[in-house]
C-alpha cells in the first residue's frame, strides 16, 4: 500500500481472500519480502486477482482453484502450479479434481504442458504428505 493511504475496500477484501486461498504464512512471506519496486504490483494483484476475481460470489473457492490450475499448468507457469496445488488444502479441491483438470490441459492445450504439470502436482503432492506426516509425528 501507498504511505499514509487506507487500503481500499477490495486490497481489504482481497488481502482476506488471498489469506484464505494461499495462507497466512505464504502472504507473509510475500509481503515481507515486498519492496518499493514491487509494492504497486502486489497490490495490484492483491485487488484484482484476490479482491476481484477470488472474491466473486458465482464460483466456489474449489472451482476457481481447478480452473486457475489448468490455465496455469497451459501457460507454462510452474512456479504458480505448485502455489496452487498447495493452495487446494484450503480451496477443497482434490486429488481427483486436479487430474481432470489436468486431463483437460492435455486436450486443449497440449500434452507436454500437461505431462509437466502433473510432474509437478505428483512432487507437490509429495511435499504436502510428507508436511502432513512430520507434522502428525510432532
Amino acid at each position: 500500500m501507498a504511505e499514509n493511504s487506507a487500503p481500499s475496500e477490495r486490497y481489504a477484501q482481497g488481502m482476506k481472500t488471498r489469506r484464505s486461498v494461499l495462507g497466512d504464512a505464504h502472504v507473509d512471506r510475500a509481503q515481507a519480502n515486498q519492496t518499493p519496486f514491487d509494492g504497486p504490483f502486489q497490490e495490484m494483484i492483491t485487488e484484482g486477482a484476490w479482491g476481484t476475481v477470488w472474491s466473486r460470489p458465482n464460483w466456489t473457492k474449489r472451482e476457481r482453484s481447478m480452473v486457475t490450475i489448468a490455465l496455469l499448468a497451459a501457460l507454462g507457469h510452474h512456479d504458480e502450479v505448485a502455489m496452487h496445488i498447495r493452495a487446494t488444502a484450503n480451496t477443497g479441491a482434490t486429488k481427483d479434481d486436479i487430474r481432470e483438470a489436468l486431463m483437460h490441459v492435455a486436450i486443449y492445450a497440449g500434452v507436454p504442458a500437461a505431462n509437466h504439470a502433473f510432474k509437478i502436482a505428483k512432487a507437490t503432492y509429495a511435499e504436502m504428505d510428507a508436511d502432513k506426516a512430520a507434522g502428525e509425528q510432532k
